[in-house]
């Protein structure tokens, strides 16, 4: 788990995709969904229900699809290093131009083919 010693590579590498997340929220940025999340992606979402659906995932985040986000701050951030494999938790605060949400995340990253994925995620208010 993230101590305040210095960051294991895989927790850099981490902290550095999760900002690049953060701000592909913000763009929205597709590609990077695309990029990142794996084909058999698992979520859990709000209700507690399972799904596999990378592509809708992608889909709501093309632009002018969802709510244009204005900002996106992530908070109480903890990476555990599992080596091939990194288990993140965190806070999430979303704000349109006319609303705002705060949501916890779970995800699970896993490097497959020498390139990091997330395989898993969970969300909930």
């Amino acid at each position: 788990m993230s101590t305040a010693g210095p960051k294991s590579t895989v927790e850099a590498e981490i902290a550095e995709l999760e900002e690049r997340l953060r701000l592909a929220e913000l763009g929205p940025d597709p590609k990077f969904f695309e990029e990142v999340l794996d084909d058999n992606l698992v979520l859990v979402s709000e209700d507690g229900q399972p799904f596999i659906e990378k592509r809708k995932v992608v889909g709501a985040h093309q632009p002018g699809t969802g709510p244009k986000f204005t900002r996106v701050e992530m908070s109480d951030m903890k990476i555990v290093d599992h080596g091939v494999a990194a288990v993140v938790t965190c806070r999430g605060l979303y704000e349109a131009s006319n609303s705002s949400v705060s949501l916890k995340f779970m995800r699970v990253w896993l490097k497959k083919n020498n390139r990091w994925k997330i395989v898993a995620g969970s969300i909930s208010k």
